[in-house]
């Protein structure tokens, strides 16, 4: 077998796993709380009680389990590490291959949801594509990493050679979260290959020439004071995770209960719970709470940002509700933006459109904005 095999691959977590994980749970040492302070000092006791009674008593793994499976999953060596990805074609001739990455705390499950309406649309006349979803290295069945330097850039390093190796001569990329780091890297680096990215965040930000701020909209002004509020809010897990991640590690893969309280500050309480415990599970039952935290300490040293922005044409759809990226800003990092979408709350009266997980929480929105932006580039 040559370090270059496609091995297929099922989800199998052992029973022995999951009583242990029961068992964990069932032990929890819950930590005293201030009477009426809620979410103030950050998770609540609720809100985590109320996961980890769904996690004991209704949350069904084995159904999660059945459906990874139900679609192809390969494992393969890439730069001395084991990338676990699925791989799921369509029947159209015509289709266009897409590599789509998640982020932290999520998965590949992020994208589940996806992938029958892009390798199958029911429209005829509507762009598919052969989806290759893999998981981030470090991350779930990627992982632990045994290397150092699984940043950004060696990722996406990575991933031109996946794409390679299953034969696609040329393709998308499409980014969530640190997803949408890494699309816009595998654009800049594979320029012949990657006929576009798409991501749902562009990550620019003021470079400090007050010049830049001038004229701003209203909405742009609205995104930075969201943008200034979460980070004197929440952004605490970037700062551990870019400076200690080793020392929360410890906490994260002892107490399940940790972990599902850490990671699950970061999904909205508008998900619904079974999506939040299946993503915190898969960290738990792979043992890479560890290595993918690591991932942002690896970013955060990766040396100086390329200076010239990316070149490839790229797309954005924002949702409501996530990090609302800025024009100006994002132009300076990418140049060839040709597609930009700030969707509302209510999409076509459909109710409410929004939030960081859009692949999960508005598919089909998502969807149709990936296929029109591809069907341009024809």
């Amino acid at each position: 077998m040559t370090g270059t095999a496609i091995r297929p691959f099922r989800v199998e977590i052992p029973q022995t796993a999951l009583d242990d994980l029961a068992a964990r749970l069932a032990r929890t040492n819950w930590p005293a709380e201030l009477p009426g302070a809620g979410d103030a000092y950050g998770m609540s006791t609720d809100r985590v009680r109320a996961l980890v009674e769904r996690w004991r008593d209704g949350f069904d793994w084995r159904a999660v389990e059945a459906r990874l499976n139900a679609h192809p999953q390969f494992v393969t060596e890439i730069d001395g590490e084991q990338i676990h990805f699925l791989h799921v074609r369509s029947s159209r001739p015509d289709a266009t291959a897409l590599v789509l990455t998640h982020g932290w705390p999520g998965s590949v499950l992020e994208f589940l949801d996806v992938i029958a309406p892009l390798t199958e649309p029911t429209d005829p006349d509507a762009p598919a594509f052969h989806v290759v979803v893999p998981s981030l290295p470090g991350f779930g069945f990627s992982g632990p990493t045994r290397s150092t330097g699984w940043n950004r850039f060696r990722t996406a390093r990575a991933w031109t050679e996946l794409m390679n190796r299953l034969g696609y001569d040329s393709y998308g990329a499409v980014g969530n979260d640190a997803g949408s780091m890494v699309a816009p890297e595998l654009g800049r680096i594979e320029p012949t290959h990657v006929l576009g990215v798409h991501v749902t965040q562009l990550f620019s930000f003021p470079s400090g020439d007050p010049a830049e701020f001038a004229g701003l909209s209203e909405a742009d002004q609205a995104a930075l004071k969201h943008l200034q509020w979460f980070y004197e809010n929440k952004f605490s897990f970037n700062q551990v995770h870019s400076q200690q991640p080793q020392t929360l590690a410890f906490a994260l893969t002892d107490s399940p209960v940790g972990l599902l309280a850490w990671n699950a500050q970061l999904f909205d309480e508008s998900l619904d719970d079974d999506f939040v415990l299946a993503n915190v599970a898969i960290y738990w039952f792979t043992g890479t709470a560890a290595s993918a935290i690591r991932f942002y300490w690896e970013d955060a040293h990766a040396g100086p940002a390329p200076e010239a922005p990316t070149t490839a044409p790229t797309a954005l759809a924002m949702f409501p509700g996530d990090f609302q990226s800025i024009r100006r800003f994002a132009e300076r990092d990418h140049s060839n933006i040709v597609r930009w979408t700030a969707y509302d709350t209510d999409v076509e009266g459909r109710g409410d459109v929004g939030g960081h997980y859009a692949a999960h929480q508005a598919t089909d929105v998502l969807v149709a904005d990936i296929q029109q932006f591809f069907a341009s580039l024809r």
